[in-house]
């Protein structure tokens, strides 16, 4: 059963990105109502590195205009949406929406699946779900090859998943990587897709959660450039320039045209 966006459902543009302007708990609703139904769906958490990656690579901006909802993860996107259109949109984190989500569908029989990462972090994944989310049904985890896949390996991934029963898929790629593979998958396997990103290192413990005063300053990406400098600083430098760069073309265009 496949179903398309909902057309109630408000987008604001933010440089490249149509975001999704709702709440967290309508959001999750409705991942939940598509997973008990075993519905289609893709959900993408998007920051500032989403933004960029989608505005400067067509099959990334062309992917993830096959999510049913791009969500305000990172804090520069929700202020962009404020100044912008005067909305007071909320932030709806995958680091705050998959432990909720595994708890939830927990206590809703909904059965889940982790695509991506390492071997470890599947091992550890599993282990934390059966210590904080009794009950749980993990249908199934792969960590696939670091190239990439053959239509043969993506149509057995498909069968594995499908057959599995998973209504909730956890895809853990990376940006831009696991935007693209649920684009391609998303009409191809009957559940909600969910790019989780650095979801799954703070689930297993492997890096730390900002307290609750530096998220709600808006400088968690400084927290998490402390605990992984090398991986982050460059980036960081580059895309958060560039996102400067864009937004501020957006903002005197706008402003412009009235």
């Amino acid at each position: 059963m496949t179903t398309n966006q909902p057309q109630t459902l408000s987008r604001k543009r933010v440089i490249s990105l149509e975001l999704t302007v709702d709440t967290y708990e309508n959001v999750q609703e409705e991942i939940l109502h598509r997973a008990r139904n075993g519905m289609h769906g893709m959900i993408c958490f998007a920051n500032a590195h989403m933004a960029i990656e989608a505005q400067q690579k067509p099959a990334v901006a062309e992917a993830m205009s096959k999510a049913d909802w791009i969500v305000t993860d990172g804090v520069p996107l929700i202020w962009a949406v404020n100044s912008l259109y005067g909305v007071q949109q909320e932030r709806i984190a995958g680091m705050d929406m998959m432990p909720s989500l595994l708890g939830k569908a927990a206590t809703q029989n909904i059965p889940v699946f982790l695509f991506g990462s390492t071997p470890d972090m599947l091992e550890r994944f599993v282990t934390v779900c059966e210590e904080r989310f009794p009950g749980l049904t993990i249908a199934g985890v792969v960590s696939p090859p670091f190239r990439p896949a053959t239509e043969e390996e993506d149509e057995q991934i498909v069968r594995q998943i499908t057959d599995s029963g998973a209504r909730l898929v956890f895809v853990a790629l990376g940006c831009p990587k696991q935007e693209l593979w649920m684009a391609r998958m998303r009409e191809r396997i009957p559940a909600v897709l969910l790019g989780i990103g650095g979801a799954l290192p703070l689930l297993v413990g492997e890096t730390k959660r900002a307290p609750l005063w530096v998220r709600q300053m808006g400088m968690e990406w400084m927290f998490r450039l402390m605990q992984e400098p090398q991986r982050l600083l460059k980036r960081y430098l580059t895309t958060n320039s560039q996102y400067i760069w864009y937004l501020s073309r957006q903002f005197l265009t706008q402003k412009r045209n009235g």
